[in-house]
């Protein structure tokens, strides 16, 4: 089991750094049950719920929370819970009867979670919005990007899952540590917002010190280096390369041909940084991906392919690694990082909503009279 076994947390169904917070926890070996609305979904009708990944390693309960009897299922729940992931509007819990004030004084160990994009006070707090907003305003998203163009979109990658559902882990584990010192729960504001801007910490540091340019592709690791950046091949594919250490930096133009080069500026000449891409991508272009693969991958030269989805599921490293599975034929990333002793594992595939409402009940207290109950007020469905 892994190392997260005997951890009880509760998880309100949402979308975007929810499902991802709880599927890094369920993966190590929590208990969570997902809280589904039954007016949320036609229960097994609709796109197929098990390309939903992120819904993985955790039973799923349809509860219609519009009834008292349903509100009252899930804070049976939650009494027995460490931990409680929302991801709604600031004030929709209170108005469902879920609030903060209502499961702390039922249970008052309780790490009750709330995921915002913008936090749970301020201005924006009620305005709608997603990842590509939260980013837009701590400075990550300007910093992303050429020179001459718009900012690139970094998928939802640093706002939704970097800053939001990664800091949620850490902070729901966090306060479920402290809890079992001091017999009290607590609140956990998580905004994305602050989170993608924890994540741009280094470089307001490197600013402060005058040393990060705020125009874009200007400094080192942002694409404006040509030792860490993307070439284009000859088959229209791409490279990159990382070296920024002078003695990688030396082996990978030894390995594209210029190691006895005579007119080469110092590396760190950003003045010659320009030209010197231009000089790359030509050398680049000489050769296929692949053919600049066999060279030099797996060398000190901090050189790789760049591959796309299917490419990355059968590298070689990949491979050897077992850093995809396939689980119920879908093949997807294993559960990240490992244990030595007490290992994660995908403990079963996302169910469709409704699908374990009975069996899950059952496993957390409620007896079949009960469960009968619930069905017959409306409260819960089973698919």
């Amino acid at each position: 089991m892994g190392p997260l076994k005997g951890v009880k947390i509760v998880e309100l169904a949402g979308i975007g750094p929810g499902p991802m917070c709880a599927m890094l926890l369920a993966d190590m070996g929590a208990d969570i049950v997902r809280v589904d609305r039954t007016e949320d979904a036609k229960l097994g009708m609709g796109h197929d719920p098990k390309g939903e990944l992120r819904n993985r390693s955790r039973p799923n309960v349809a509860v219609n929370l519009k009834t008292p009897e349903g509100v009252e299922t899930v804070l049976r729940l939650i009494d027995q819970a460490d931990g409680l992931i929302e991801g709604y509007r600031p004030g929709v819990m209170e108005r469902l009867g879920l609030g903060p004030d209502v499961c702390l004084k039922r249970n008052p160990k309780l790490i009750f979670g709330r995921m915002t994009g913008w936090g749970q006070t301020g201005p924006l707090a009620h305005v709608a919005g997603h990842d590509i907003n939260y980013i837009s305003i701590v400075g990550a998203l300007h910093a992303i990007g050429p020179k001459d163009g718009p900012p690139v979109v970094p998928l939802n990658l640093v706002g939704d899952f970097g800053g939001g559902g990664l800091y949620l882990a850490m902070g729901l584990l966090a306060g479920i540590i402290e809890a079992r010192t001091s017999g009290k729960g607590q609140v956990i504001d998580c905004a994305m917002t602050e989170g993608a801007a924890s994540l741009m910490t280094m470089f307001y540091g490197l600013k402060a010190m005058g040393r990060w340019k705020e125009t874009r592709e200007s400094n080192t690791i942002d694409g404006g280096a040509h030792y860490y950046n993307v070439y284009q091949a000859k088959d229209g594919k791409y490279v990159s390369v990382g070296c920024g250490e002078a003695r990688f930096y030396a082996l990978m133009l030894e390995k594209i041909g210029l190691g006895d080069a005579q007119d080469l500026p110092e590396q760190l000449d950003q003045t010659q940084w320009p030209a010197m891409k231009q000089r790359l991508q030509k050398i680049f272009l000489t050769k296929t991906r692949d053919e600049w693969a066999a060279l030099m991958e797996g060398t000190d030269a901090c050189f790789t392919p760049v591959l796309n989805y299917e490419e990355s599921i059968n590298h070689p490293h990949n491979v050897a690694r077992k850093a995809f599975v396939t689980v119920d034929g879908f093949t997807q990333p294993a559960p990240a990082p490992r244990f030595d002793r007490t290992q994660s594992e995908i403990r079963m595939p996302p169910s469709v909503q409704g699908q374990d409402t009975d069996a899950t009940l059952k496993a957390w207290g409620f007896s079949d009279s009960e469960i009968a109950a619930l069905h017959k007020a409306g409260a819960v469905k089973q698919a």
